[in-house]
Order: structure tokens, then C-alpha cells, then sequence
């Protein structure tokens, strides 16, 4: 069956069985404090210590704020798959148009984690959050929203975030093209980087 045959009733059905999931419950996000106000918080406080220790680290005073840089700069994802012949890597400091034109190829069924590359540049920033929705000819088929966590500046050294294992759809009728709209935002709800890209799921990595 070519993936031009699936018909709407098929891709309802393929919808139903990724039912959206949403890893945000019970969430409560922190007051928002700018990084000055938390290197003045009362030092006697051991829970407050205990707090910029953890959000600031030992290199607050050698953060330098760059007035041309964003406060979260998104740099790279990478889908991490044992099996997978060769990289998969999306860069994303340039040009995020062409990601659809060339799609990841995932064999079906296999096993992999999205890896999410970033740096916070100037100020603590609380709640970010990974979205992804999927979708197969125009039809939602799969929602996933990943809980980041809160991190201080650190604008030499990237952070990264690995989401759960994942598991390619197999099958016929799950081969074919995904398209897939990624988002970057925080409690805010201030979208750092939204990104466009595709994955073409094949019997094999090469058929």
C-alpha cells in the first residue's frame, strides 16, 4: 500500500492510537526572579543558598550579559537512535527552512530519544518546555509535551535535554512521511524557537 492509499478513516484510527500525552501535570511554575535579585537574596536563608546553587552554580559572576543575544538560544537536535547508520542532526542556528525538504529516515519500529541542545544567556528562566505535534497528510496523528525544568545562565556551556524513548510507528500503514512542528517555550509562554521538520518512517533504513 503507497502512503497515498491511507485514507481519512485510517489516519483517524492512527490519531486514536497516539493519544495526546502531556507530561505537565501537577506543574507549578516559580516566581520569576531576575538573576540580580537572586544574587541578593538573604544569604543566611539555607533554603534560598540552596537555591541559587542550584539555578546559578559557581560561574554567576562570570556570566556576561550580551545585549544582542537572546536570554535562551536553541542550537541543536539531534534524534538519538542506536541503530541509525549515521547522524541525525537538525542545526539550529541557521536557516530552518529546508528542514522538511530533507527529512529524516527512521526504519520502523526502532528506538530513539529527541536530544535538545540550548544555552541560557542572561537571566534564570523557569518552565521551559518542549512541544511537538505530528502529522501525517495535514491530520494531527501525535502530541508530546516535555517538561524542561528551570536553569540559570550559563552562556558558555550548553545544556542539553533528552526526552523519553520513543518507539517509530511500524507497519504498512505507518510508513511514510511525518511532518513534525516543534516548539521551545517557557512559563511565559514566550516561544524561544519553533521549527518545522520531517521524518520518512521506511520498512528499512534503505529500501
Amino acid at each position: 500500500m503507497a502512503e497515498e492509499d491511507i485514507t481519512p478513516e485510517q489516519l483517524a484510527a492512527l490519531a486514536t492510537a497516539n493519544e495526546e500525552k502531556d507530561a505537565t501535570v501537577n506543574y507549578k511554575p516559580p516566581a520569576q526572579k531576575s538573576l540580580q535579585e537572586i544574587q541578593e537574596l538573604d544569604k543566611d536563608d539555607e533554603s534560598l543558598r540552596k537555591y541559587k546553587e542550584t539555578l546559578l552554580g559557581g560561574a554567576a559572576a562570570d556570566v556576561i550579559a550580551d545585549p544582542s543575544a537572546p536570554n535562551v538560544q536553541v542550537t541543536k537536535m539531534t534524534l538519538v537512535c542506536e541503530d541509525a547508520p549515521g547522524p541525525l542532526v537538525l542545526d539550529l542556528t541557521g536557516d530552518l527552512e529546508g528542514f522538511r525538504k530533507n527529512p529524516f529516515v527512521l526504519k520502523e519500529g526502532v528506538e530513539y530519544k529527541i536530544k535538545i541542545n540550548f544555552k541560557v544567556n542572561k537571566e534564570i528562566v523557569s518552565g521551559l518546555k518542549y512541544t511537538q505535534q505530528t502529522f501525517r497528510k495535514g491530520v494531527k496523528v501525535d502530541k508530546s509535551d516535555y517538561m524542561v525544568g528551570s536553569y540559570g545562565p550559563r552562556p558558555k556551556e550548553e545544556y542539553q535535554f533528552l526526552t523519553t524513548l520513543e518507539e517509530a510507528p511500524k507497519g504498512m500503514l505507518a510508513r511514510g512521511t511525518y511532518n513534525i512542528k516543534s516548539k521551545f517555550t517557557d512559563d511565559d509562554k514566550y516561544d524561544h524557537l519553533s521549527w518545522d521538520w520531517s521524518l520518512v518512517i521506511k520498512k528499512d533504513w534503505k529500501d
